[in-house]
């Protein structure tokens, strides 16, 4: 078999794989997956009420942006090529409604304002459409009298939220919220408003995770306890292919899978039957866990964060979200 020599009655002869990985420029021309800038989307942080960026501890080289280094950063993003940038707000003051979601002054709307006059003929600005950042109980949505997420009163918050987004410019809105209907109650208001081509991108298979940590410190989460009656349970998959299924059919343009990492059967699953782009979002656990590894030596960063973002390509992934997403464009 080393020679390279057929094997009696094999199908195949048998060769040398090892033939083409012999150096660095036939590897690249045999390899069957690629990463380009153009398929990565930051995540980023603008916080109201502060003059100076802020570091956010559990994500290191990661910060709380204001207004102005948020922009400079979007145009750091158009300069390395990113596809996209997604904005997440971290407001002042929060109430159980979250009021500041739909406050055309709120500190999300007027930067999705600033970043879409400043780049967004060069680069896809993305909104977070979600109510966690703004409610003072930190959960996704509307609670009822005994404390459980109204769906459907929810939804109604989605949708001003949506409008409130849309005006903005903002083309792409990130349904995040897992509530049953919040693709097509979003898409009808949106076109209702005139916003036929605003793009619904759904987070189709929200996981509930042990590495969200990281993000809740970056945007001040007010949640106690957890989201389990409303994220997707890890244990499961085909229930997850039937979310991406009804979001599809309610006029999702994109649909997501997050976290990426431990669900890269779902990503590929996914990609197999969705008729839209699959998108996956790099969480903030993922990206805390390769850098506090690589800080102490124990890995090497650069590698283990190509490999990370080969791994969710090569599942199937047409676009991811990650924190990594500058310094990654660098070496492509």
């Amino acid at each position: 078999m080393t020679s390279g020599a057929t094997v009696p009655n094999a199908p195949f002869p048998v060769g040398r794989p090892r033939r083409l990985r012999q150096g660095p420029a036939l590897r690249r021309l045999v390899a069957e997956t690629r990463l380009h800038p153009a398929e990565l989307v930051l995540p980023v942080f603008v916080r109201e009420g502060i003059d100076a960026p802020v570091p956010i501890e559990a994500m290191p080289g990661v910060v709380q942006h204001t207004l102005g280094s948020l922009v400079e950063e979007a145009r750091r993003c158009v300069e390395a090529g990113l596809g996209g940038i997604m904005l997440f707000g971290v407001p002042t003051s929060k109430d159980a409604r979250g009021s500041g979601a739909d406050d055309p002054d709120g500190i999300l709307n007027v930067a999705l304002r600033r970043v879409v006059e400043a780049v967004g003929d060069d680069l896809v600005v993305m909104a977070d459409l979600c109510l966690d950042e703004f409610t003072d109980h930190g959960h996704c949505g509307v609670l009822a009298a005994d404390g459980s997420v109204d769906n459907d009163a929810t939804l109604e918050r989605y949708a001003a939220m949506a409008l409130a987004q849309a005006a903005t410019g903002a083309p792409v809105l990130g349904l995040s919220g897992m509530m049953d209907g919040q693709v097509g109650h979003v898409r009808a208001a949106l076109d209702a408003a005139g916003y036929t081509d605003t793009v619904v991108l759904a987070y189709a298979a929200k996981y509930t995770s042990g590495l969200y940590g990281p993000f809740r410190e970056a945007v001040q989460s007010s949640l106690v306890g957890d989201r389990a009656t409303y994220q997707q349970d890890p244990a499961n998959g085909r229930e997850a292919l039937r979310e991406i299924e009804t979001d599809v059919a309610e006029g999702a343009d994109m649909v997501m899978v997050k976290p990426a990492g431990p669900h890269l059967d779902v990503i590929a699953a996914a990609a197999a039957i969705s008729p839209v782009p699959v998108v996956a979002y790099q969480i903030s656990g993922e990206y805390s866990q390769v850098v506090a590894a690589a800080e102490r030596g124990w890995i090497d960063r650069d590698r283990a964060v190509d490999e990370s973002l080969l791994g969710i390509r090569r599942a199937g992934a047409s676009i991811i979200l990650t924190y990594f997403a500058l310094e990654a464009a660098a070496r492509l």
